[in-house]
């Protein structure tokens, strides 16, 4: 079976310390610990996926997380009620903030948007194999 959470959130939006929380406890059951870059990453990825749909859609969303029953993929699926896909940034260093889907993408093994009738879905696919030394 595979470890899973999930959670919504209404029109106020969500808190992303709870996401990163969930996150890092759902990957600490499966065996992976939180100080281990798989984890960090993992965290990193729902904060900024997170964060993209709390500030940039009106309304309730909702956050799914599924770990593969060997604990070497992590799911990431974030619902929001904007019908716009998210959209890379021309990188600019000196430009503060926009830089979140670069690293969601160069960090995730694949991301990819799904329109829904009421907003989209964001699903990444997250290696959790430690990178070799």
């Amino acid at each position: 079976m595979p470890w899973r959470y999930g959670a919504a959130w209404g029109t106020r939006g969500a808190r992303i310390a709870d996401a990163r929380h969930a996150v890092r406890q759902l990957l600490a059951r499966a065996g992976h610990h939180p100080r281990e870059r798989p984890s960090q990453d993992a965290q990193l990825v729902v904060s900024e996926l997170v964060t993209n749909a709390v500030r940039h859609a009106p309304g309730p969303g909702e956050l799914t997380l599924e770990v593969t029953p060997d604990a070497a993929h992590l799911r990431i699926i974030v619902r929001d009620s904007s019908p716009l896909p998210p959209r890379l940034q021309v990188s600019d260093a000196g430009r503060i903030g926009g830089h979140g889907l670069h690293l969601v993408t160069r960090l995730c093994e694949q991301v990819c948007t799904v329109a829904l009738d009421t907003g989209k879905r964001v699903v990444a696919h997250l290696s959790l194999q430690q990178p070799a030394s």
